[in-house]
């Protein structure tokens, strides 16, 4: 290579990048060798075209230069250049404008993994769910007080709704202990039932068993939620970019309707974790045995009462039908004795 001059390279366009024609320029001279390169443009090329063109056509006529005469000189070189810098720092601001988008799911990454991480790290979750359970007990509770209302008056069938619906159980206070209710002995008269109902369900399950659905059940639903969200949020970033024609910057749209959506994802993971431990129920061995044997006896009946009823229902068809009395002809004297004919009588209707 060294005997015959080196690497020439000769390049029919330049990329929009320096890097790439710099990276290619050294291939002819790596560690000292000798050789060299060469690029040839055109001013129909994309890059000229953009960012050059009508400058250096402006020139070339008035100069009197022919279109196929070739021009060398550093101010192309450098118009060139000048054109690759304005592509890159576009580029550069692309790159940028993405990453300002990935940040915001960055953060939200960022406080589902660490509560996975508790989840999985930690040997009693039961602290997390107990949070759960005020916050939702805040939630039912802001709901339904009416601080310009009596007590009596508020919406307590929509009250014990909620309560079913978020807790698996509704509390039957008496009226009188109704009366005069203010907001902080509602919130703690609500958590006390609501705190009393998880704790019998502990006691049925067993602390331990109780302790390892904790972390099973809230496990599943934040991941089955946080996939949930992802999809959610590369809808919302596919058509986000529509808003800038209402006048709207999409990067501050997409912050805003991103963050109401986790939100949303943090209320549902409290929702389906604490409706999901309050009516699960452990089913020992013994019990499924019983169940099993209880559903075995109730087959076999069932198909005992269907081997009876399809037996009477076969000998029903075995039996041949029998006429009572001798047949009689249609020109017969009908035997109602109205002297007509049998067949314009009684035999008229068979």
């Amino acid at each position: 290579m060294v005997e015959v001059g080196g690497l020439h390279i000769l390049g029919t366009s330049r990329h929009e990048s320096r890097r790439i024609d710099n990276q290619l320029r050294g291939r002819s001279g790596r560690q000292g060798d000798p050789g060299s390169s060469r690029f040839f443009l055109s001013l129909e090329d994309d890059l000229l075209r953009i960012f050059g063109s009508g400058k250096i056509s402006g020139i070339m006529e008035k100069l009197g230069m022919e279109e196929d005469e070739p021009i060398e000189h550093n101010m192309i070189s450098r118009a060139i250049e000048n054109a690759q810098r304005k592509v890159e720092g576009h580029n550069f601001d692309i790159r940028k404008h993405l990453l300002e988008y990935d940040d915001v799911m960055n953060i939200q990454r960022e406080v589902i993994y660490q509560q996975r991480r508790e989840i999985l790290e930690g040997d009693n979750v039961s602290e997390v769910v107990q949070d759960m359970i005020e916050d939702l007990v805040d939630d039912v509770v802001t709901q339904f007080y009416q601080d310009r209302i009596d007590s009596e008056e508020w919406d307590w069938k929509g009250f014990k709704v909620a309560m079913e619906e978020t807790f698996h159980n509704v509390p039957e206070w008496p009226e009188d202990e109704l009366k005069g209710l203010k907001y902080d002995s509602f919130k703690e008269k609500t958590l006390s039932f609501v705190q009393e109902a998880y704790k019998a369900q502990d006691e049925q399950n067993g602390f331990e068993t109780q302790r390892q659905l904790e972390k099973i059940v809230l496990l599943q639903i934040v991941d089955t939620q946080w996939k949930d969200h992802l999809l959610s949020m590369d809808h919302l970033k596919e058509g986000i970019g529509l808003r800038g024609y209402g006048q709207k910057n999409p990067l501050n749209e997409y912050k805003r309707e991103g963050y109401e959506l986790f939100q949303n994802v943090i209320e549902a993971i409290k929702r389906q974790t604490i409706s999901s431990l309050m009516r699960v129920r452990v089913v020992h061995e013994e019990e499924v045995e019983r169940l099993e044997e209880e559903r075995r006896r109730r087959h076999e009946e069932e198909q005992q009462r269907m081997s009876k009823s399809s037996g009477a229902s076969a000998e029903a068809v075995q039996q041949p039908l029998r006429r009572e009395g001798e047949k009689i002809g249609r020109n017969a004297p009908c035997p109602c004795g109205s002297g007509k004919k049998y067949k314009r009588c009684c035999g008229r209707a068979r």
